[in-house]
């Protein structure tokens, strides 16, 4: 753990761990284990696991890869009311990830499973 994330509280809120992570994007890697624990315990809405997940894709898609998943992972299951983790597709996939569906289900688990909440009864 590093000395940065000793400075969270560890009864933070999902607000001021999302706020953690935008601030310390340059030097929390190594931190991002706990640190997505502690927003899959704390968000109860998915918004900002969902937040998270698209500002990591934005800062560096391929560095944080293997968190952007179980955060999408998480809100799926946080945002019952598909408040946030609609604007996941389209911001993780691209503007054109309709062109792409049948092949990102083929190939995409997480996408697979955000597309069928978000779209349950098929495609659009």
């Amino acid at each position: 753990m590093s000395e940065q994330l000793k400075t969270l509280d560890p009864e933070a809120d999902g607000m001021t761990v999302y706020e953690y992570i935008v601030n310390n994007v340059d030097v929390c890697q190594e931190d991002m284990e706990p640190l997505v624990e502690h927003l899959k315990r704390v968000d109860n809405s998915g918004q900002f696991l969902s937040s998270t997940a698209r500002f990591l894709a934005a800062v560096d898609r391929d560095r944080f890869n293997e968190w952007i998943s179980p955060l999408v992972e998480g809100a799926i299951d946080k945002d019952r009311e598909h408040r946030y983790i609609g604007s996941l597709l389209e911001s993780l996939w691209g503007n054109d990830y309709q062109e792409h569906i049948d092949e990102l289900r083929a190939e995409d688990d997480v996408f697979r499973r955000l597309y069928k909440r978000v779209y349950p009864t098929g495609p659009m």
